[in-house]
């Protein structure tokens, strides 16, 4: 602790704290209530880079972006009222995926707090049930801590959302500046470090006592960095593992005993598999109706255990015989030595026998004149080999980039999981960039879901971020259409929808843009923008009504999917026997 501490205002003691907690980057938007600390930021800005967003919610999603490619905390800044405000849906977004997020607002001056000030609003009291804790600083003498509380709090047990609210005044105000280096402790929060010796003992007898076994591998995975230990129980014990859509990558997809994504547009191996299970291994996951599908029927034979850093999680669904609270990482690291080494060759061959049925219903056996949106991804991945980092949005997209897009490595998928938001991917991919700056970064969105944060392209080319934009248009809102089509008699109530000229509308903000509707044309167009120093955009024009399958209904059996006709993938009478790498 300094001896001499400086006496700065509490606008600078913001960015001081900022630069402590090894901030590099802050998305954000000024405006009145947060000028003393803009203003402040002329002081830091060789430590500091600030991205001028063009909404507030796009500063949130890129502060989420750039957690979820980094695993450090991001920061989004803005003004007061509809500044603060606009930062909620991002929040939401963050607090449902576990992403550690800091939101720094302005505030009106605390003396006339409660008169309805121009541009007050409660955002603490708003943002109570989208985030993990807000603050209201009245007091400059309580900043630092404040500041260094938030990022405890945002990035430990399961991370997400912290937000800090400061007063004008507050952040005119000066004090000594002294930054504790002792490490931080808070009464009544207190993460979980260790598991006993009798849950280890429980776990691996479970185990090794089961004879069809499924491990289910959720985000948890890879925020507590235990990607490895879950493939040496899976491996050493010969245990299939199914993801859910935001545990994707935290195991290599090439992997043969990785069945893929779980849930209501999961494989349908992986689905038959969970319910024909006697044990599930539940690795950081919510039990979220898209997982379970009917909860009464939901995996009836099997033992449960559930390994989860957050004990509002366990039993809220799903009631299991083993609950682990607890971090991953460090459960795997002990039950792993007393798991017996087995083969698992009956159980396997019975999912390779699902495998197979669904390999033959692939859409990507189809022979046809229109670009379909999961032939387009699947070039994608082909085109970048299977190494960039992917941004999806949330729509009928999402679902086939999880299905048709196969990743090896960790945090190489980020998407809006918990909360669906649409918009995500765009401003998200922007602060992801900022971490993965020598990774191709492709962007997967549709043309409902570009809409949303459009103007975010702004901020892209006045960063010249090297991200590729792949606009799935299929002139529908496609997974609502795709839900009226089989729900609604097909009545297409305001799901179509028009969209701007995408190759003209980028050209105008300056940005590279190209349009491609036939599936010869995806790799030779891909590899034009790939030579673009900075954005690009590619507007693929798909077939319209396309579905994705298999589909498990609402309330319906998790195995009780609608399949893709094979009259889909005939041609010319005759089913075509097309092997694919799916």
């Amino acid at each position: 602790m300094s001896k001499n501490p400086k006496k700065l205002t509490g606008s600078e003691i913001v960015w001081e704290c900022l630069i402590k907690e090894g901030v590099q980057v802050v998305f954000g938007y000024p405006g009145g209530a947060i000028l003393h600390t803009y203003d402040a930021l002329n002081k830091y800005s060789e430590k500091i880079h600030h991205v001028l967003v063009r909404h507030e919610q796009g500063a949130t999603h890129m502060a989420d972006g750039y957690a979820r490619a980094s695993g450090k905390v991001g920061v989004a800044m803005a003004t007061s009222g509809p500044g603060a405000t606009n930062m909620i849906t991002g929040m939401a977004t963050a607090m449902m995926d576990s992403s550690p997020i800091v939101c720094i607002t302005g505030q009106v001056p605390s003396p006339v707090i409660g008169s309805d000030a121009f541009q007050e609003i409660d955002i603490t009291g708003a943002s109570i049930p989208v985030s993990k804790h807000s603050y209201l600083v009245m007091d400059i003498s309580d900043l630092v801590s404040t500041i260094r509380e938030a990022f405890y709090v945002a990035r430990s047990g399961r991370p997400g959302p912290v937000l800090i609210d400061i007063p004008k005044d507050i952040q005119n105000a000066t004090t000594d500046f002294i930054y504790p280096e002792e490490e931080l402790s808070l009464p009544g929060y207190h993460p979980p470090k260790d598991v006993s010796e009798e849950y280890i003992s429980k776990f691996a007898s479970l185990v090794n006592d089961a004879e069809k076994p499924v491990i289910l591998a959720g985000h948890g995975v890879l925020l507590s960095n235990a990607c490895r230990e879950v493939m040496e129980l899976a491996e050493k014990s010969s245990i299939p593992i199914a993801t859910t859509l935001l545990g994707i990558g935290g195991v290599p997809d090439s992997h043969q005993l990785v069945l893929g994504m779980m849930g209501m547009h999961g494989e349908s191996w992986a689905n038959n598999a969970i319910q024909d299970a006697d044990l599930l291994i539940a690795c950081g996951m919510r039990f979220d109706d898209r997982v379970t599908g009917n909860l009464k029927t939901y995996s009836p034979n099997s033992k449960k255990i559930h390994i989860e850093i957050d004990p509002s999680e366990i039993n809220k669904n799903v009631k299991v015989d083993l609950a682990i609270h607890a971090d991953l990482r460090t459960v795997l690291r002990h039950v792993n030595p007393h798991i017996k080494k087995m083969v698992r060759n009956d159980w396997l061959d019975i999912i390779s026998g699902w495998h197979h049925d669904s390999k033959r219903r692939d859409i990507l056996n189809l022979k046809s004149d229109k670009l379909h949106g999961a032939q387009a991804i699947r070039k994608i991945w082909e085109g970048t080999k299977g190494d960039a980092l992917i941004v999806s949005d949330v729509g009928q997209h999402q679902m086939l980039e999880a299905q048709y897009y196969k990743h090896n490595e960790p945090r190489t998928l980020l998407t809006s999981g918990g909360l669906g938001t649409m918009g995500f991917s765009l401003p998200a991919a922007i602060g992801a960039s900022f971490h993965e700056k020598d990774r191709e970064i492709w962007v997967i969105v549709g043309d409902g879901s570009i809409q949303m944060t459009i103007m975010e392209l702004g901020t892209a080319i006045q960063e010249n971020v090297n991200i590729n934009i792949a606009i799935i248009n299929n002139g529908y809102l496609g997974m609502v259409r795709q839900w009226q089509q089989m729900f609604y008699n097909a009545r297409y109530v305001e799901t179509p929808i028009s969209s701007p000229d995408y190759v003209k509308l980028a050209e105008a903000y300056g940005i590279q843009a190209y349009r491609v509707d036939s599936l010869e044309n995806v790799i030779p167009t891909m590899e034009k923008a790939q030579k673009n120093a900075g954005p690009s955009l590619i507007e693929f024009k798909v077939e319209e009504h396309e579905v994705v399958y298999p589909m498990v209904p609402v309330g319906a059996d998790l195995n009780d999917m609608i399949q893709r006709p094979f009259s889909d993938v005939y041609e010319n009478g005759q089913m075509v026997e097309k092997e694919t790498a799916k």
